[in-house]
Formats: structure tokens, C-alpha cells, sequence
């Protein structure tokens, strides 16, 4: 597939450092020359500098064979007209980022069609329903569900007191066989490891459990996080992210949102009907005390301002604070976040370049996810009929070492892969995977 990326920033930089492993023709355009030597220096990609709203750039990019364009510049202005005149010189699809929750309502969303854009990206959108999401599984550090919910990908941090530590995967799977789950990952460190049988358990391990939606009830009270449970909220940053958050959760749970700027605090006091907005700097202790934090069950910290926002988990954290969320938009701390005792993170640039990336899968990925401060990728694959996934059970197949099969969904019900499983055609597959194994995972579910 050749696609032309415009915008070498956060978005455009991980979008193509997750396709460089693949076989794609990638053009990268943008008007820094820094930031397209950094795409240079980790992707094997051709960088081009220039305006991507020019028409005369696009053309020496070839854009009239090109089969996807996606504009992520920082400029909502630059995305659209690129978008729009890809489209007339000759792309065959087209998708643009954009920061305007109006052109992503249901009624606006046709105007864009008609001028050739056929998809729009809302960064800020898609990071409130994630933290929406971790919300309502209060326990996860991580939240993924595929086909509504049939089968679910959890992430929990293992804390030093549960029955499961120490004990290998395999007699955890004998000892609890009645609760339908598969680990798939277990991050220690800063390694991730796709486990065997014989990988044990160890305090401090975040894991990742695939299960039905029967079966989570289970799994949170073996991993010792049953007990969470979320009805009061503090929100620290009423910008979109903070407003949208409120917006999706104000209706079923008790939520304050604290802003510093006056005329903001204003709007936002018109425009969400239940939440409570104070107007205060929340990286004041004693205003925090004096609005209860210590009351709270989480708090999600979203302000422009990723040390802001670390510093202020890690505070609500010490005040007993049960769930933190905290928005990091630099990604070189997410790693570190991981360490430091925040329970999950949310950056809008990787989310949207995830988004983006199910696009420019081939037709039969359904689902893309990559987890934030993990090395790996999470796919949900369709099983062509005759590719070999379909030709013997799991325990036989020649499934690449970092990558494992974490469930499956077919007839409308989610199951577990065990040894003995045979995939069928059309069952969609659940794929846990590190980066370098995706190429040889997706061939198996070619016919």
C-alpha cells in the first residue's frame, strides 16, 4: 500500500514507525526538517520537506497512486485542505486530523464526505471514551474491548498480597480452571513478555488477561481488585478532554471538575447540566482537601501539562486516592509512569495514530491497539477461509514465539483459546504480539 503521512509530530512520527515493519511504500511530509530527521533516524520511510498543501509537493509525492493520505499536521487548517486536495489529485482515501468536536457530530460528519475527506480523527475525543472506559473497570490499567464486549483485554498491576504470585501460569490455570481467562503479557520492568506455562507470577507485575465478559468478575477478584469500585470524581483540567470526560460521565457517577481559568470555569458551569465546577488551581493541596480529594474514588488529571498532571496523581495517590488517571502527552515519560505508582495513562496522540493505523491494516484486521508504555500490539483478526490458521489446532500451528492467541469470538460469543482449539473461517481472532512478529502473525490469517 503506498500512503503519504503529512506531519512528522507525535501522531505522524508513530504511525510510521508502527507501519515501517510492514511492507508499505511511506512518503512523510512536513515543513521541519528536525522532526522529519527524527521519522529518518527509526523508520525506513522517504521524508519529504515541504507544505503538504501544496499542490505541487503532492504531485512530486506521487500522491495520484497513492491509496491513503492522512494528514496529522498540528494544524486542523493544513489537515482539511490537504485532505481535500489529495483527493482531487487522484488518492483513493483520505483522513484528516481535526480539534473541533463539531465536525465530528453525527450531523456534520456528511459535509465532510461530500468534499473527499472520508474519515476525521478527533484526538481529544477518543482519549475521554479510553478514560471513560478505565473508569468503568476501575481495577485495569488498561481497558480493550472487542465486538461489544465478548471478549475483553484487561491490564492489572499485581500488588504483593494475592494467592496467584509465585506460582507458574500453568498451575494457575489448573488450580483456577474454572474462570475462563488467558494471560498473554506480563510487563516487569521495563520488559514484556509474551509467557510460556512455566513463567511465574511476581509482585509489582502488570499482566494482561483476556476474558469473556462472564469471566471478569473472576479475574479481578483472583488479581485482588474486586473491592474497586468508582462513584465520586475529581477532574483536574476543564479543557476538551476534561469537558468531554464529564460529559460521558456526569450522568451515573458524582463528578467535580477543577479549572483556573475564570471565564472557562464559567462556560463549563453552563455547559455540563451535573457536574460541579470550581474554579481553583488543583495543584493546590489545601483547595484539593478543602474539595474532599480524600473523599474521592478517582482522579483524572488532564490538564495541558503532562508534569502537572503526573504530580497531581501522584499526589491524590499519597491522599488515598483509589484510581488515577493522569493525560501524558510526551511519551518518552511513559515509561517512567509506569514505575512511579500511576495506575493508567492516557496519551491522545498514540490513540489517534492507533485509530488511524486500522485503515491501513489489511482488510482482514478488524481491530488495532497498542498499550500505552508496552511494546506490543493487540489485533483482532478475521481467519480468511484456507489461510493456515484455520488448517490445525493451536497447540500445532507454527504460531510465532512473541505473539499468542489470546480468545476468539464466533457465532456471537466470546471464548478463550486453549491447546486444542481449532480456528474456523470467519471467527474473529484476538492477537496479543510484539512488533516484530506482526508480519509473520498476519500471513497466518491469509488465504
Amino acid at each position: 500500500m503506498k500512503i503519504i503521512i503529512a506531519g512528522a509530530g507525535e501522531v505522524g512520527y508513530h504511525l510510521a514507525k508502527q507501519l515501517s515493519l510492514e511492507e508499505h511504500d511511506i512518503s512523510v511530509i512536513d515543513i521541519d526538517e528536525d522532526q522529519l530527521e527524527r521519522v529518518d533516524s527509526v523508520t525506513d520511510v522517504l521524508t519529504i520537506k515541504g507544505s503538504s498543501t501544496s499542490i505541487e509537493m503532492l504531485k512530486s509525492a506521487r500522491v495520484a497512486e497513492t491509496d491513503l493520505v492522512v494528514a496529522v499536521t498540528s494544524s486542523e487548517e493544513t489537515n482539511l485542505n490537504t485532505a481535500i486536495l489529495a483527493k482531487q489529485l487522484g488518492a483513493k482515501k483520505t483522513i484528516a486530523r481535526v480539534g473541533n468536536a463539531e465536525y465530528v457530530s453525527k450531523e456534520n460528519k456528511g459535509i465532510f464526505s461530500t468534499v473527499g475527506i472520508d474519515h476525521l480523527i478527533y484526538p481529544e475525543e477518543l482519549a475521554a471514551f479510553e478514560i471513560q472506559k478505565l473508569i468503568e473497570r476501575a481495577a485495569a490499567t488498561d481497558v480493550i474491548e472487542f465486538e461489544g464486549g465478548k471478549l475483553s483485554l484487561l491490564g492489572l498491576k499485581l500488588d504483593s498480597n494475592i494467592p496467584i504470585l509465585r506460582k507458574s501460569l500453568k498451575d494457575i490455570s489448573k488450580e483456577y480452571e474454572i474462570v475462563d481467562f488467558r494471560i498473554v503479557a506480563i510487563h516487569r520492568g521495563m520488559r514484556t513478555i509474551v509467557p510460556s506455562g512455566n513463567d511465574l507470577l511476581l509482585p509489582n507485575d502488570q499482566i494482561f488477561i483476556t476474558t469473556t465478559h462472564e469471566g471478569i468478575g473472576k479475574i479481578l477478584q483472583l488479581a485482588g481488585k474486586d473491592k474497586a469500585k468508582i462513584d465520586d470524581i475529581m477532574i483536574l483540567g476543564g479543557g476538551k478532554i476534561g469537558k468531554k470526560s464529564a460529559q460521558l460521565l456526569e450522568s451515573s457517577l458524582n463528578v467535580k471538575l477543577i479549572e483556573s481559568d475564570k471565564s472557562k470555569t464559567n462556560e463549563l458551569a453552563d455547559q455540563l447540566s451535573k457536574t460541579l465546577v470550581i474554579q481553583g488551581d488543583g495543584r493546590d493541596i489545601d483547595l484539593l482537601a478543602q474539595e474532599g480529594i480524600i473523599d474521592m474514588d478517582a482522579f483524572i488529571a488532564v490538564t495541558n501539562d503532562a508534569e502537572t498532571n503526573i504530580i497531581a496523581c501522584l499526589m491524590a495517590k499519597h491522599l488515598g486516592v483509589s484510581k488515577t488517571i493522569a493525560l501524558v502527552d510526551n511519551v518518552d515519560y511513559i515509561p517512567l509512569t509506569q514505575t512511579i505508582g500511576l495506575d493508567s495513562l492516557v496519551n491522545k496522540k498514540l490513540i489517534a495514530a492507533n485509530n488511524i493505523t486500522r485503515f491501513i491494516r489489511q482488510s482482514n484486521v478488524v481491530t488495532i491497539a497498542t498499550l500505552q508504555g508496552i511494546d506490543a500490539e493487540v489485533f483482532e483478526f478475521i481467519a480468511k477461509p484456507g489461510s493456515e490458521i484455520t488448517k490445525k489446532p493451536v497447540k500445532n500451528l507454527k504460531f510465532p514465539k512473541n505473539a499468542i492467541i489470546g480468545g476468539y469470538i464466533r457465532d456471537n460469543q466470546g471464548f478463550i483459546t486453549k491447546g486444542d482449539t481449532q480456528i474456523q473461517a470467519n471467527d474473529k481472532v484476538v492477537v496479543f504480539s510484539l512488533p516484530f512478529e506482526i508480519n509473520k502473525v498476519e500471513k497466518l490469517f491469509q488465504s
